[in-house]
């Protein structure tokens, strides 16, 4: 069929002498550990752009007289600029390269940092907030893409998990840092990150696969080798690139318009409906606005921004080794489940507060309930579901004050309720990836080629 692609003719069978040269490809050089840093630089910029609105609420707030409606405003129209980003992100890496794309990203992270550090008035801070969203939708599509693209294929999972536990390191030192340092400050501090990178970004490698789609055959046989060590037989590598880029080349693309016939409607189905329950079970007002949260549940912001710290880390960690053990599946049902809990807990803690029981240790509940929520930030791919993860990620992120001031209880119940909803979705139907061919997958969600 048009724009469908057959892996398996795609892959070329594999000898014995192969899988040698396979295996001698598979080892961690020097330059292969630097060119990693120096990419998911970028997924802590990432991570930092989330962070940054949670602590700084208050004295944000209170320095440039903000309204609810316009730091709610500032701290959505990150989503916003992300969402363009992401759009744009894909096409921009296949004209220019990814290296060249992580650079351009960074230049409006950069812009975005120092205006948002500069500014006296409301507007000039949602222009550097959206100036920074836009390089970190973009950053989310080319980092984990090159990084992919540049490791040997037994060293891929582990490598490209760097970029989740950056972006959660990111949020983390915003959330720390930001406990104990004025807004401004925190701003450039925001910008380390992406100077480490822009420096970086003249040391290491082009893609060699991005080399090899546009034709660069001489560098991509330098890059690779660079990548994979001076001493290294990276000839099984270069020619299973070359051979899946020339047969890539041979293939049509699909319109996105095939999305939406009948076969695919179970697919499209699970794939939006993850992403809409995923981002209304209230994740990303907790990731935004935590700090806020805390206060009104009479607990201190800081205690409280220090512990999910402390948490959140080794939480991320947790599930990023579990990952390829234990299946995504059952880790989605978990997630949920927990954040479901959460949301419970925070609705818990509010009633209490408002029947007057149980005085301050209401506050607890709050604590313990925002603890349990797992920081899933999802790098957008430019695809239809990726929009819907970030439009519902703008919506939250925008009208979370707006729900808080109307019930907080209510906000954290109605939170709790999709999150209930996301458990049983999962639970019926999607399916679970993990040792699975793509065939496979396609036919456990109903989609059979005839």
């Amino acid at each position: 069929m048009k724009g469908e692609i057959d892996e398996a003719n795609l892959a070329p069978e594999t000898s014995l002498i192969e899988k040698e040269n396979q295996d001698s490809s598979a080892t961690t050089t020097t330059t292969l550990l630097l060119t990693t840093f120096v990419a998911v630089s970028g997924s802590f910029v990432f991570g930092s752009a989330i962070g940054y609105s949670s602590p700084v609420q208050s004295d944000l707030t209170k320095d440039l007289n903000l309204s609810v409606a316009e730091y709610s405003l500032f701290g959505s129209i990150l989503t916003i600029g992300a969402m363009i980003g992401a759009a744009m992100s894909g096409r921009i890496a296949d004209l220019i390269g990814r290296r060249a794309t992580m650079g351009f990203s960074e230049m409006f992270c950069i812009l975005g940092w120092l205006t948002i550090y500069l500014s006296k008035v409301a507007v000039w801070l949602d222009v550097g907030r959206f100036l920074v969203g836009y390089g970190m939708g973009v950053l989310s599509f080319v980092v984990p893409v090159y990084i992919a693209e540049i490791t040997p294929k037994d060293l891929r999972g582990g490598f490209t998990t760097v970029h989740q536990l950056m972006i959660c390191l990111g949020v983390s030192v915003a959330y720390l840092l930001g406990s104990f340092i004025g807004w401004r400050i925190l701003a450039l501090i925001g910008l380390v990150p992406c100077v480490i990178q822009m420096m970086g970004l003249f040391i290491i490698p082009e893609s060699p696969r991005w080399l090899a789609k546009v034709g660069r055959w001489e560098e991509f046989e330098i890059a690779l080798q660079r990548l994979r060590g001076e001493s290294a037989d990276i000839s099984y590598e270069s020619n299973e690139i070359k051979d899946y880029t020339q047969r890539l080349t041979n293939l049509s693309e699909g319109s996105i318009l095939d999305l939406f016939q009948p076969k695919y409607a179970k697919s499209l189905f699970v794939g939006v409906g993850l992403m809409v329950l995923q981002q209304f079970g209230g994740v990303n007002g907790i990731a935004f606005y935590s700090s806020s949260i805390f206060e009104s549940a009479g607990f201190s912001s800081k205690i409280g921004m220090i512990a999910m710290v402390v948490v959140q880390i080794p939480m991320t960690t947790l599930g990023v080794v579990l990952m390829d053990k234990s299946g995504r599946r059952p880790l989605l049902l978990i997630s949920a489940t927990g954040t479901c809990i959460g949301c419970f807990l925070v609705g818990l803690s509010f009633s209490l507060q408002f029947v007057k029981l149980l005085s301050g240790d209401a506050s607890y509940l709050a604590l313990a309930g925002v603890l349990i929520f797992p920081i899933d930030i999802k790098g957008p791919a430019g695809s239809l579901v990726t929009v819907v993860s970030w439009v519902g990620s703008w919506i939250i992120s925008f009208t979370f004050n707006f729900l808080m001031n109307w019930n907080p209880a209510g906000t954290f119940y109605v939170f709790a309720s999709v999150c209930g909803a996301t458990v049983i979705f999962v639970a019926k139907l999607v399916p679970e990836t993990i040792g699975r061919t793509l065939e496979e997958i396609q036919y456990s969600i109903g989609y059979v080629e005839l």
